[in-house]
């Protein structure tokens, strides 16, 4: 809860929960907020496990999505922003979380005096953790993979606290797309000349849940997604948004093994590209990754790229885009 420093704290701010059948996680990530809103919002996409019910005994305003429509964290971002715009009354900030995250106790009020004191800024972040890294190798791979430096940033992730003018303005998120829609609307926002900045500070816990290989691949291919989605929608320049992932992912996850194949059926001497590789894994480690996460940054290509052929295919065949879900 915000410490009573500032007579309007939490009175000018919004928190919006999105989820499906988190259970314990999501009583834990609205008890995280309790006393530190003016108002909580909960979207729920289809739950079966009560979690509507808990989210109205906590006090939580509750919208449940019509889900005969395609679902995404986007949509459902939006519909808790549409429920906030009907009676946004004193609501400046806005604090958005899954359901599956608790909130740091002193994250809010920190997020708050930043945004207020530095009024070029649009969205603020901090140090996301994983609840759990020693429970897989994959959760401690997220782990790592949200210790992005500090400072001014592009982008946030889908937990982060915003003005909510500036974000009605633009539109809100993406409705269409499956993931990556946070960083998408980063860029719009950054072209109407906000910052974005990421606080040395703690701000939630995120349980991942990922205890098996396939859930690892499928989230990696969804990020795959998401990059030539990216790209297709911002990759122009100035911004070219996700061209450099994309690039490494063209080159790591399709050209090399095409052209190892390609190669191999006319000398067996190509399949040497595939020591390329292991070479990558030892030049990841020289530069200071473990040996795990050397290896995973390396076979990570893979189910990238063959979330970049999803969309591609997708784009091309004009066939409606769908959940990459893994878990």
């Amino acid at each position: 809860m915000p410490r009573k420093t500032d007579p309007l704290a939490g009175n000018d701010i919004a928190v919006i929960v999105i989820g499906r059948n988190e259970g314990a996680r999501l009583i834990a990530c609205l008890d995280a907020v309790q006393g530190a809103a003016a108002r909580i919002i909960y979207v729920d996409s289809g739950s079966t496990d009560g979690s509507q019910d808990a989210a109205r005994a906590r006090q939580a305003e509750v919208v449940a999505l019509d889900m005969t429509q395609p679902f995404t964290a986007a949509r459902a971002r939006n519909a808790g922003l549409a429920r906030l715009s009907k009676k946004p009354d004193r609501v400046t900030f806005v604090q958005f979380i899954d359901g599956d995250c608790t909130l740091h106790p002193d994250w809010i009020e920190t997020a708050r005096a930043f945004l207020v004191a530095h009024p070029d800024v649009v969205a603020v972040a901090g140090r996301l953790r994983e609840k759990h890294p020693d429970a897989s190798v994959y959760n401690r791979l997220c782990d790592n993979e949200w210790n992005t430096p500090v400072g001014k940033a592009r982008a946030c992730g889908g937990i982060a606290m915003m003005r909510l003018a500036p974000v009605l303005l633009a539109g809100g998120f993406k409705d269409d797309l499956i993931a990556g829609e946070e960083p998408e609307l980063c860029v719009r926002l950054r072209k109407q000349g906000w910052q974005i900045w990421r606080l040395d500070a703690e701000m939630a816990l995120h349980d991942a849940a990922l205890t098996r290989f396939g859930q690892w691949w499928q989230r990696t291919r969804r990020g795959g997604y998401a990059f030539a989605e990216g790209v297709a929608l911002h990759g122009a320049p100035p911004e070219r948004h996700c061209v450099a992932p994309l690039r490494r992912i063209i080159l790591w996850g399709l050209v090399l093994p095409a052209v190892t194949v390609l190669g191999a059926l006319a000398t067996p001497w190509a399949l040497l590209l595939l020591l390329a590789w292991p070479a990558q894994v030892v030049r990841l480690r020289l530069r200071g990754m473990s040996w795990t996460a050397a290896f995973f940054m390396t076979l990570t290509k893979l189910p990238e790229a063959q979330g970049a052929l999803t969309y591609w295919w997708r784009r091309m065949t004009r066939a409606r885009a769908r959940l990459i879900e893994y878990k």
